[in-house]
């Protein structure tokens, strides 16, 4: 080191300040003073000992030190900087300056330093290249750009959302416009998808989309109901990307890349005002994107998908995929469960246990631990659909009555009653809100002859009588058994001198 040598110099033999000697030498008045305090402890002097050169001499203020003198570079230790680096609080400045300190003539400046160290973590992150087998995997993914599509009467603007499947070993690729990535487009997509090929592959690698995957889990992820439905349609297996590993569905990230690339790009100026409109557009330009050569392999997507994935595909199922919503529901206390603002009843047993819904487009099932308890028409609008085979044995008989029934019991007892009965029948809102007050009154028959309770139902349709406790306080009391009394009216006289006139407060 140079600077020890002018340092000791400057100070030894010119007699130059701390100050002075660190404007000279661009050397720091800290790193000054504890250079000059290790010459007096080593008992240096002005002019130094012939034969001492500046490595023997730095060797001496840093006997720890690597102090050969060399054109080449020490080359830090990278894992040791990379696992520090880690340390709360820990910065790239203090890893250089203590880098410089064990290797003074032979360290990188702090640019190279860090310019190095970003190479050396780009090498650590090692790309395997994967192999894929004809026909075996398909990789399926959203865009991230989105296309307007414009309401022609409303002016509504709604952004469509793009859908992408690749094949893995021809880079056949398919691409679509649905609304939304909501299940039934997901799963309407995966189908058409499959139409487009002509046949499935074994494999899906989805990304960990909502619709697709409900846990998302590096192990062991949780697949929709509707999802494995599908898979167990077409007799294949689904393998969902790790989370924030995006390497393991390179193909449909590059894929997306392309399509966002050669054909959504060209689409920027174009306006759609339907989505049917959108997807004939999107068809004719990804015909184009799959006969396009490649840059560095013979052929194109298509002519390889011909060759590999097409004669590799597992044909299509004679029967077409039909979509099925399927959740759990937990029939509540009054035995029914609830889908799309319409109440399914379930048997009555159920009720607190949770079932598994299955709703197509004409039956809604449902079933418990995969055995079917219920099924029921497909209802579009709110209200409820209940059976009565599911219903308790009292409940069964509390809808057996009716208005009709009720009046019809009434007349089989007297006019009176009829009258009765049809009155509280009319005072509701609702006939129903009735029903008891009448099945009330049809219990006193049990302890009245039928005669007593029309004669009580006459007394209080004469003195207006509505409630139940009324009528059985006059039967009790036998009210209804005494001679009927005659009315008597008393007028009084209007005028008197003890009435005050309407003038009198005036």
């Amino acid at each position: 080191m140079r600077k020890i040598r002018d340092v000791l110099r400057l100070r030894l033999q010119a007699g130059l300040s701390f100050r002075q000697i660190s404007l000279s030498t661009k050397v720091s008045v800290g790193a000054i003073q504890k250079l000059l305090k290790t010459a007096e402890q080593l008992q240096l002097a002005w002019p130094l000992p012939d034969g001492l050169d500046d490595t023997q001499l730095a060797r001496l203020f840093y006997p720890a030190a690597d102090t050969r003198g060399s054109s080449r570079f020490q080359l830090p230790d990278w894992p040791t900087v990379h696992q520090e680096l880690k340390r709360k609080g820990m910065s790239m400045q203090l890893l250089w300056q203590e880098y410089t300190e064990r290797y003074p003539n032979r360290c990188y400046s702090y640019s190279q330093f860090c310019e190095r160290y970003r190479g050396w973590c780009q090498l650590q992150k090692r790309s395997m290249r994967q192999q894929h087998k004809a026909g075996e995997k398909c990789f399926i993914d959203y865009c991230g750009p989105t296309v307007p599509i414009v309401s022609g009467s409303t002016g509504e603007i709604r952004q469509a959302q793009i859908f992408v499947a690749v094949l893995g070993a021809s880079n056949y690729t398919y691409a679509e416009a649905t609304l939304t990535q909501s299940l039934p487009d997901w799963l309407h997509s995966h189908v058409r998808a499959f139409e487009f090929f002509g046949g499935t592959p074994a494999l899906l690698v989805p990304d960990n989309l909502k619709s697709g995957v409900n846990k998302a889990c590096r192990y062991e992820p949780e697949l929709n109901p509707s999802y494995q439905q599908l898979a167990a349609h077409y007799q294949l297996a689904v393998m969902p990307a790790r989370p924030y590993k995006p390497k393991d569905k390179a193909k449909a990230e590059v894929g997306v890349q392309v399509v966002e690339r050669w054909i959504l790009a060209r689409l920027r100026h174009h306006t759609f005002f339907s989505l049917a409109e959108l997807n004939q557009c999107l068809r004719a330009l990804l015909t184009e994107l799959n006969e396009r050569p490649f840059k560095q392999l013979p052929g194109n997507r298509r002519q390889a998908f011909e060759q590999l994935d097409q004669p590799a595909l597992t044909p299509l199922p004679q029967q077409p995929y039909r979509y099925v919503a399927i959740k759990s529901v937990k029939v509540n206390i009054d035995y029914h469960v609830q889908f799309e603002q319409h109440h399914y009843s379930a048997p009555h047993q159920y009720v607190g246990e949770t079932l598994e819904l299955h709703a197509g487009d004409q039956l809604v099932q449902l079933y418990f631990r995969q055995q079917l308890v219920a099924s029921h028409p497909r209802k579009h609008q709110p209200g409820t659909t209940t059976l009565a085979a599911h219903m308790p044995v009292r409940h069964s008989k509390q809808q057996a009555w009716t208005p009709g029934r009720l009046k019809q019991w009434a007349q089989d007892i007297g006019p009176d009653t009829l009258r009765w009965v049809s009155d509280r029948l009319a005072e509701k809102a609702h006939p129903e809100q009735a029903y008891r007050l009448c099945l009330g009154l049809l219990n006193l028959t049990r302890s009245y002859p039928p005669e007593r309770v029309n004669g009580c139902c006459q007394l209080a349709n004469r003195e207006g009588l509505s409630r139940l406790k009324q009528l059985k306080s006059v039967l009790a009391s036998n009210r209804d058994q005494l001679p009927e009394q005659p009315s008597f009216t008393l007028e009084l006289p209007q005028s008197h001198d003890n009435i005050r006139g309407p003038n009198h407060f005036h």
